[in-house]
């Protein structure tokens, strides 16, 4: 199944977006603050989104709620601190970041990409200087690829060798090639640096009188998929 949507450019205008972005770094220190501030601006609302569906598909799912904070209770011990060093200890906290990105990409729609040489993808031509959008989202929910797409099961990726790395072409969060995401070893550390401690020094519970099944998880439209209600817990 192929999730791309093509827009031929109008020569004139993008021809002028092309020229405006086409600016080369140089080692003033303008230049490097400003990369250094795309990443880290970029990185806000994507870390805090994912960090939130992370919580709110462990609220809908007590099982994997009860079965992850094992996990990380059990290796980190009585410490109060998760620190980094120990997260690639936490295998089944992995699974569950990984199938929150699977489930719920921060940014559903790659950058877009312009094709440089004409090719066929999936009996379409694609000429040159064709804009592309990447469905990241529906990529993740392919029902070609992931056995009930729809449903939150850390253990999928058990004995899967998918990763979203750039590697695999059926988990790209992040993106794929040289133009992936270059703040993701950030992004990553952040939320699951976040995730763990939450997890590790908290019981969360819903508010009085709310089940499990009462959590929405609507999408609100924009760039960047946020719930489009609030989760609300309680930290014990």
């Amino acid at each position: 199944m192929i999730h791309l949507a093509v827009f031929p450019n109008s020569r004139g205008r993008d021809s002028l977006i092309h020229s405006s972005l086409d600016v080369p770094i140089s080692k003033d220190k303008i230049h490097v603050l400003a990369c250094f501030q795309d990443l880290f601006l970029a990185s806000v609302d994507t870390t805090s989104a994912t960090t939130v569906w992370a919580m709110s598909e462990l609220a809908k799912n007590p099982r994997v709620m009860t079965k992850v904070q094992a996990e990380i209770r059990k290796i980190i011990g009585n410490k109060t601190e998760v620190e980094e060093s120990e997260i690639e200890k936490l295998k089944y906290f992995k699974m569950v970041v990984k199938e929150t990105m699977r489930l719920h990409h921060a940014a559903p729609l790659l950058l877009p990409r312009e094709s440089m040489q004409h090719c066929n993808i999936g009996g379409y031509n694609v000429y040159p200087k064709t804009r592309i959008f990447v469905n990241a989202w529906a990529i993740g929910r392919d029902i070609n690829t992931w056995s009930k797409p729809d449903e939150f099961y850390p253990e999928r990726f058990e004995d899967s060798e998918i990763d979203f790395k750039g590697q695999h072409y059926e988990l790209i969060p992040f993106g794929v090639g040289r133009r992936m995401c270059p703040g993701m070893t950030m992004a990553l550390a952040s939320v699951e640096s976040t995730l763990a401690n939450m997890l590790h020094r908290f019981d969360w519970q819903l508010l009085s009188g709310m089940k499990h099944e009462d959590i929405n998880m609507e999408e609100a439209v924009g760039l960047t998929i946020n719930k489009k209600f609030p989760l609300h817990l309680v930290p014990i």
